[in-house]
């Protein structure tokens, strides 16, 4: 399992639990609450009656000709409320009113007047001048149907001669906890839905510069162009310094070793000729052996000197992570310098140069480097073309990439090379000779292409080879 994807799932389910306990909690709260707020009302509601009554109950306890008929019309009044999006129409309070010794007088309901309620905490409580209360189920079997009832004294000359009970089910304020419950549910939704997309983003931040880093590390294990990533964190930063140290520790190691080898292997050529050919030189020799032996270490100390100023100038290519120099330069015209640069050969085989360029041939590079790209492969195609035919060269824009081609007509890459082209020291002989470049040429294009987030291709044409140089623009 990834990083990013424990992270995520780690802050993610923190923060599910975090809101399933709190929605656990404000749920658990939300009716207890909406059911004291109800009783607030009721206490208010019973005291109020409790007084209006009171002059009325102390006369005439049996009768209330004031009182009976006003509840009853309220009880029978239709509301047009609209509360948020609950419709209240009509009423469903009770109202008993009990004597000093907790026999109902008065009952709304009309059910239980003359019964024994000096045993309910309502009257109980409230005959002893204390908060009178209870919450009572209408129905055992139902959890919805408990009853709220609160009690007030009603006071005579400074005694409690009856208690005034307000009664109202509790399922009346059901229909807020429903309308409460489901938005707390939608917002839960919502807050579950923007936690997992902040969850993402903090996993994606939090390892961003911990993916740079692989990336980094990969690259450099493979021997590609990397360069050292920026990295805010400060243990991350160490880090990236750490593995860019080392990179180079091993890479100083490897390139020693691994060039050391190579050019070791490619100078014994040269040496062993010149060597053959230095015991063989003699002062009495012809003239024209001793002529010819001379031109030969001659030719064979040039191919020294060109391989190890190649060689060098490989090095200080491939040693870039980045281009040290970035300006504008026009292609086209580095393409004309060349060409012109190559005249003496061109003339030597008789060969034609047909350049066509776009229109806009500006790319943003080191005008050097590319010159020694074109340079090669131009320079590759004198020697491979055929006497007596044609060069072309084609600049043209293929969206943000500027495309230079090649093409000679002349002999063609055999399969077997096509894979090794690039390769240090691997060369082909060239056409009527069995000489050879240095085999770096191809492989410094390569390099020069990189660091200008390009390529280089090669391939076979019906009649020649054709070379694709892309530069990005």
């Amino acid at each position: 399992m990834s990083l990013t994807l424990r992270i995520f799932l780690a802050y993610f389910v923190i923060a599910v639990a975090a809101g399933a306990i709190f929605l656990n909690v404000f749920m658990s709260e939300l009716k207890p609450g909406m059911r004291q707020s109800s009783e607030d009302s009721l206490v208010d509601m019973a005291n109020l009656l409790a007084e209006l009554v009171a002059p009325e109950f102390v006369h005439s306890p049996e009768k209330l000709q004031t009182f009976t008929p006003a509840v009853a019309k309220f009880l029978e009044r239709k509301y047009k409320a609209e509360i948020f999006s609950v419709n209240k129409r009509s009423s469903v309070l009770r109202v008993y009113i009990t004597d000093a010794k907790g026999i109902v007088r008065y009952d709304s309901s009309g059910i239980d007047i003359g019964a024994n309620y000096s045993r309910w905490n309502d009257v109980y409580l409230t005959l002893r001048g204390r908060y009178g209360a209870r919450s009572t189920k209408s129905d055992p079997d139902d959890e919805f149907s408990t009853v709220m009832h609160v009690a007030a004294p009603i006071v005579s000359q400074g005694k409690i001669v009856g208690v005034l009970t307000v009664a109202k089910p509790n399922f009346s304020v059901q229909p807020f906890i429903d309308i409460a419950y489901q938005k707390v549910i939608q917002q839960g939704l919502v807050l579950i839905v923007l936690s997992l997309i902040v969850a993402l983003s903090i996993a994606y931040l939090l390892t961003r510069s911990i993916r740079r880093l692989v990336t980094y590390a990969d690259n450099a294990s493979r021997g590609t162009s990397a360069q050292l990533p920026k990295v805010h964190e400060a243990e991350l930063s160490k880090l990236a310094i750490s593995i860019e140290n080392m990179r180079v520790e091993l890479e100083g190691k490897d390139y020693v070793e691994k060039y050391v080898h190579a050019l070791t292997h490619e100078l014994k050529s040269p040496i062993a000729a010149i060597k053959g050919a230095s015991e063989l030189l003699s002062p009495h020799m012809p003239e024209v052996d001793q002529a010819k032996f001379i031109d030969n270490i001659g030719k064979e100390v040039d191919r020294m000197d060109n391989m190890v100023n190649r060689l060098l100038g490989l090095v200080a290519v491939e040693k870039q992570e980045a281009l040290n120099v970035i300006e504008p330069v026009d292609v086209q015209q580095l393409c004309l310098d060349v060409i012109a640069s190559k005249q003496v050969q061109l003339d030597a085989k008789k060969l034609v140069v047909e350049l066509k360029s776009a229109q806009s041939s500006m790319v943003q590079g080191d005008g050097f480097l590319l010159n020694q790209a074109i340079d090669n492969l131009i320079q590759n195609a004198i020697e491979f073309a055929n006497p007596d035919s044609e060069i072309s060269v084609l600049v043209g824009a293929d969206h943000a990439v500027l495309n230079v081609s090649i093409i000679d007509q002349g002999a063609l890459i055999p399969d077997y090379a096509l894979a090794r082209v690039f390769d240090r020291f691997y060369s082909l002989p060239r056409p009527n000779s069995d000489d050879k470049s240095s085999g770096l040429g191809l492989c410094f294009v390569k390099q020069i292409a990189t660091l200008h987030a390009g390529r280089i291709q090669l391939e076979n044409t019906d009649n020649g080879v054709k070379a694709v140089l892309s530069i990005k623009r």
